[in-house]
């Protein structure tokens, strides 16, 4: 690798662990004015954004629609910066920012059926933190996909298996990871709109238009019979922390993936601000998956 590209690197790795040390209002302060600046600038992120927003209809008012969409490119600027600061801060710090848990008596009881829980955490409000203060009581383990950038995989690696967390890579052994942590009565987590690979995923209405969707979920569920929670953090305003949300997913299940898209819409409704709205939902993953990945 060109040593600058490496002093670059290096650089930025230790500029984002300093984060850790800032109060959660200066890092949302800071990255609010990170998204009004991407704002300003009409960037390809809010381009996304706009017309997602706009194809959710969610918002018919114009005035409301604009305020949503502003406020939404800071959400989003928010989430940047308290990623970094909660992979790295000590973890009884962390979890002084949650503030409230709502629905937590569902986890008890799926706890005590001994099957399993399948947390599905959208891209809605902060989406580590949801997993990060269950892994810090019970046995979780996580899904993730490998970043583009390499030089960010140990930073996912060290901030996200923290506590009780391990990580299961997007291949075959990592479902398999998932299948054995459920079989022995715990928890798995996941990221339900997800853009799957090609071939992983079938094509259901999100929003009124067809969406390329994950099937895992509802494989997973109907193996190991395993209770379906969907589950969100939402961020309070001036930087006061976190209520994390918990809820049983609807009538109907996620047995298809239209269900499960239905169950996605029906909790992004619940704070539509926070929804990641930029991120490129109707895609296809271009590059093929790990040779070894079937999630069947």
């Amino acid at each position: 690798m060109n040593p600058l590209k490496q002093l670059a690197q290096f650089c930025l790795v230790h500029c984002l662990k300093l984060l850790q040390f800032l109060p959660l209002s200066l890092l949302h302060g800071l990255g609010a004015l990170l998204g009004f600046i991407s704002n300003l600038f009409n960037s390809k992120s809010y381009k996304h954004a706009r017309q997602n927003l706009m194809q959710s209809g969610l918002i018919s008012k114009p005035a409301e629609f604009k305020k949503t969409l502003s406020d939404n490119a800071l959400e989003n600027g928010k989430g940047l910066f308290e990623t970094f600061a909660i992979w790295f801060k000590p973890q009884a710090n962390v979890l002084n920012w949650v503030k409230g848990i709502d629905g937590w008596q569902h986890v008890e009881a799926a706890l005590q059926s001994g099957k399993g829980i399948i947390f599905l955490t959208p891209h809605l409000g902060c989406f580590e933190i949801t997993s990060f203060y269950y892994g810090a009581h019970y046995p979780m383990t996580v899904l993730y996909r490998q970043p583009r950038q390499q030089w960010l995989l140990p930073l996912i690696a060290a901030g996200r298996q923290r506590g009780k967390i391990t990580l299961a890579p997007a291949n075959s052994a990592g479902v398999k990871q998932l299948l054995q942590a459920l079989k022995r009565g715990e928890a798995i987590g996941m990221l339900p709109d997800q853009a799957p690979f090609e071939g992983e995923g079938e094509w259901a209405p999100f929003f009124g238009r067809p969406a390329y969707t994950m099937t895992l979920a509802s494989k997973l569920a109907q193996k190991s019979g395993a209770q379906v929670l969907m589950a969100f953090g939402e961020r309070l305003s001036c930087g006061r922390g976190y209520n994390i949300h918990i809820q049983p997913i609807v009538a109907g299940g996620i047995a298809t993936p239209a269900l499960l898209n239905a169950e996605i819409e029906r909790i992004i409704q619940q704070c539509p601000t926070q929804y990641l709205w930029s991120y490129d939902r109707y895609k296809i993953r271009e590059q093929e998956p790990p040779p070894d990945y079937h999630p069947e």
